[in-house]
């Protein structure tokens, strides 16, 4: 294949498959990665993507043998992986520290974290063969403060965060940058379900904070952001958290 090769996580997701839009839109040939094939297909074709400029991928992240053997089948078919995004991830359960339950704790951590390090773990060693490759990564604004009700999530973040100025430093010589992006409020169905979860907890106005730029961002925005931390325009870009989150971390 003479496209460049870009793994999605999470790409049946509201940013996720805006991701993938955004990458074939530049050219790339984008492996669709999430749990569940149906509603890969479901989300490629109500974004009007061209069949021959995917490849939908069912696999779960948090299983290490099926991340290894599923990366080392698709360079076997591919001979390369050029870019590799982390977007998948859940935000559970919102409650106060005392009531959050470790199962809810520990399945946040077990996507977000380890499966964000599995996904890195198994790419690298195809990226260090070629000298050369971009990984970006998902932190939060949850993961640069300490918001109330999601101590699972909100550390979860900071320690993708963390991640990604680990293989930075470790790699950046070998031709690799890995950056992370942190969102603020996404106009997302992950949103809603958020805001849900406050509503049973407390007043969601008292958690939910625009920015100065006052809505919350298209997750058109954030593909868009990706995409520039890959390009040759941020070659020189690496290890940096990219906040994308309308001014919220500033009010």
């Amino acid at each position: 294949m003479d496209k460049k090769i870009c793994i999605v996580t999470g790409a049946s997701g509201g940013i996720g498959i805006k991701i993938v839009r955004k990458f074939i839109e530049e050219d790339y040939f984008v492996i669709m990665a999430d749990l569940d094939a149906a509603k890969m297909s479901f989300a490629a074709a109500a974004n009007g993507l061209n069949e021959d400029s995917y490849r939908i991928c069912p696999l779960d992240i948090t299983k290490e043998e099926t991340v290894r053997d599923t990366l080392a089948g698709l360079h076997s078919e591919y001979g390369r992986f050029d870019v590799l995004i982390n977007a998948a991830g859940v935000c559970g359960q919102y409650s106060k520290t005392i009531e959050y339950s470790f199962d809810n704790f520990r399945k946040i951590y077990e996507v977000n974290v380890f499966g964000t390090f599995l996904m890195m773990k198994y790419v690298l060693p195809y990226m260090t063969e070629q000298k050369e490759g971009a990984i970006v990564n998902f932190g939060s604004v949850s993961g640069m403060r300490g918001y109330p009700y999601e101590i699972g999530y909100g550390s979860s973040k900071w320690a993708v965060i963390g991640m990604s100025e680990n293989v930075a430093s470790e790699y950046g010589g070998e031709g690799i940058r890995c950056n992370s992006v942190s969102p603020g409020w996404v106009d997302t169905p992950m949103m809603k379900k958020t805001i849900d979860n406050y509503q049973k907890i407390d007043d969601p106005q008292k958690c939910v904070s625009y920015g100065s730029i006052r809505r919350a961002a298209r997750p058109e925005e954030i593909a868009d952001a990706v995409y520039y931390l890959c390009s040759q325009q941020a070659s020189f870009i690496n290890g940096t958290n990219l906040t994308v989150d309308g001014g919220m971390i500033i009010q």
